[in-house]
C-alpha cells in the first residue's frame, strides 16, 4: 500500500483519520509550533497529533 497525504485508517468504531500526521510532542507553545502546523496544512495536512500535555494547544489551535 502506499501511503499518501490523503491515506486513511479506519479506527475501531468505524470512522477513519488520516494516518500521515503531524506531531507536536515536543515543540513549544509560540511562533515555531504556529509555523510547522501552517507548513504542515498548506502541505496538505489534515491530521494533527496534539494533547492537552504537551501544552502547546493554544498554538497548535491558532493555525487550524
Amino acid at each position: 500500500m502506499e501511503l499518501a497525504i490523503d491515506t486513511k485508517i479506519t479506527l475501531n468504531d468505524g470512522r477513519s483519520i488520516p494516518q500521515l500526521g503531524l506531531g507536536v510532542w515536543q515543540t513549544r507553545g509560540g511562533k515555531t509550533c504556529e509555523a510547522a502546523v501552517l507548513a504542515a496544512r498548506e502541505a496538505g495536512y489534515r491530521h494533527i497529533d496534539t494533547a492537552a500535555a504537551y501544552d502547546n494547544e493554544e498554538s497548535v489551535g491558532t493555525k487550524l
